[in-house]
């Protein structure tokens, strides 16, 4: 965790609690924080997005809330800055859940979000492409080869998807998460952000679940549904986590961080990869943050 990365979610906590505290909806309380993540820059997701082999950038974002099950999502959109907007704008004035590609981002733009300059490819982008127009079957053996020796997954990790879930004082929960994917991604590839019951979920009836980590063993296991329906059962938030991403690791072998939370309030953030930078509001009213949990966090600190 960078100083710079440990700021963001300090100051996303700070304007998600103080939301919260004026009587915002946990909706809008998601949203936000992630707006302000996805503005920084030091984070996988809008300004600090990875860039796809033909080095274009092509972002994931979902949100959800646990009143109604109401959903919205966008996947491959292109040069927004606030993805996440763009999700909630899919829930809330259309009758879709989940927009992609070009239509996603021509759906962003009539709605007036704000759109990130054009950068100068660099001239790593450019070896990038010219190995894409090399063909389709030298591409995949690059990006096999280097899932295979675990490069993948290395330059994935220290730059992370991000995410929030909130409880708000009508007793709604809701969830959120932002990416960019993966490194060394084929292009048109999506990860388990913008897909319902994989990257997040929010149920009143359960909790909210937001996911962050290699994208595929996670749609596999349609993580966030499967904490989400063990929070049902009547399991604890971190035995919920702790059990499905326990599953992600033997059957898989892969790894995942998450955020839960339950309508009574407990909590727990638990990653299998070796940092998750992530925090929480304390009884201080001060956001306190760490990048890794070795120990279940229960009860939210207010």
């Amino acid at each position: 965790m960078t100083v710079a990365q440990a700021a963001c979610v300090e100051a996303a906590l700070a304007e998600g609690h103080r939301l919260l505290m004026a009587g915002a909806s946990a909706l809008s309380v998601v949203e936000e924080a992630i707006r302000v993540l996805e503005d920084s820059g030091h984070f996988n997701a809008g300004r600090g997005s990875n860039r796809q082999l033909d080095g274009v950038r092509r972002m994931d974002a979902s949100i959800m809330e646990g009143c109604e099950l109401k959903a919205g999502a966008v996947a491959s959109i292109e040069r927004i800055i606030h993805p996440i907007t763009a999700a909630r704008l899919v829930m809330e004035k259309t009758a879709h859940v989940l927009l992609v590609g070009q239509s996603a981002s021509r759906f962003a733009d009539y709605f007036g979000l704000e759109r990130a300059p054009r950068v100068k490819r660099t001239a790593g982008s450019q070896a990038n492409q010219l190995k894409l127009r090399a063909g389709v079957r030298r591409t995949l053996r690059l990006h096999r080869a280097m899932m295979q020796t675990g490069r993948l997954r290395a330059r994935s990790l220290g730059k992370e998807t991000v995410g929030a879930v909130a409880l708000d004082l009508s007793g709604t929960v809701a969830a959120g998460a932002s990416t960019g994917g993966v490194d060394v991604m084929l292009p048109g590839r999506v990860g388990d952000t913008p897909l319902i019951g994989c990257g997040v979920y929010a149920d009143n009836e359960a909790g909210a679940v937001s996911m962050t980590g290699l994208g595929e063993s996670i749609i596999r296991v349609a993580v966030a549904k499967e904490i989400s329906d063990l929070l049902a059962s009547g399991l604890s938030p971190a035995v919920s986590a702790n059990q499905v991403l326990r599953k992600v690791a033997e059957r898989l072998r892969g790894a995942a961080g998450v955020l839960v939370l339950s309508p009574d309030g407990r909590f727990a953030i638990r990653h299998s990869t070796p940092h998750m930078v992530a925090g929480v509001i304390g009884r201080d009213g001060r956001p306190h943050t760490q990048d890794r949990f070795a120990s279940p966090r229960e009860r939210l600190i207010q």
